[in-house]
């Protein structure tokens, strides 16, 4: 009995010790320029200066916001892994035909990011096209431009 006891214990800490890399943060806000109008989820949302935060680290959640606060939007994430952590802050599009969806968004530093769970519209694009991977540039700061 006393055996299984600890089995118990040791597996319920590798399970929290596996648990803790996998979590995606942002510790402040990526900021990038969209140079043209994109989807982020099912909200279209026009070309310009956004920034993307976790408001609750409890929840999949992600703020994209643009720079007015006079367009936002929640749209839910699921965490994505690289083998190794990205140098820079990084958002990506994934563009079919002329329209962008917002696909994923990688901080500086961490192997871990945020793969933005496809909207309808943009599971319905897919089945007639291959995504084209877009990403904007980035400056020296590491926001994403």
């Amino acid at each position: 009995m006393n055996a299984v006891k600890k089995l118990i214990v040791l597996m319920g800490l590798l399970s929290i010790l596996c648990a803790i890399p996998a979590m995606a943060q942002i510790t402040n806000r990526v900021t990038f320029v969209a140079p043209s109008a994109f989807y982020a989820g099912n909200t279209k949302l026009p070309a310009g200066s956004y920034t993307v935060s976790v408001p609750n680290e409890d929840d999949n959640l992600l703020l994209i916001e643009d720079a007015s606060r006079s367009h936002s939007v929640f749209v839910e994430f699921a965490v994505t892994t690289s083998e190794t952590p990205h140098a820079q802050s990084d958002v990506t599009f994934n563009k079919y035909g002329e329209t962008e969806f917002l696909s994923q968004v990688w901080v500086e530093g961490q192997g871990s990011g945020m793969q933005v769970v496809p909207s309808n519209a943009e599971q319905n694009a897919a089945k007639v096209a291959v995504a084209d991977k877009q990403s904007p540039s980035t400056n020296d700061t590491g926001e994403a431009q």
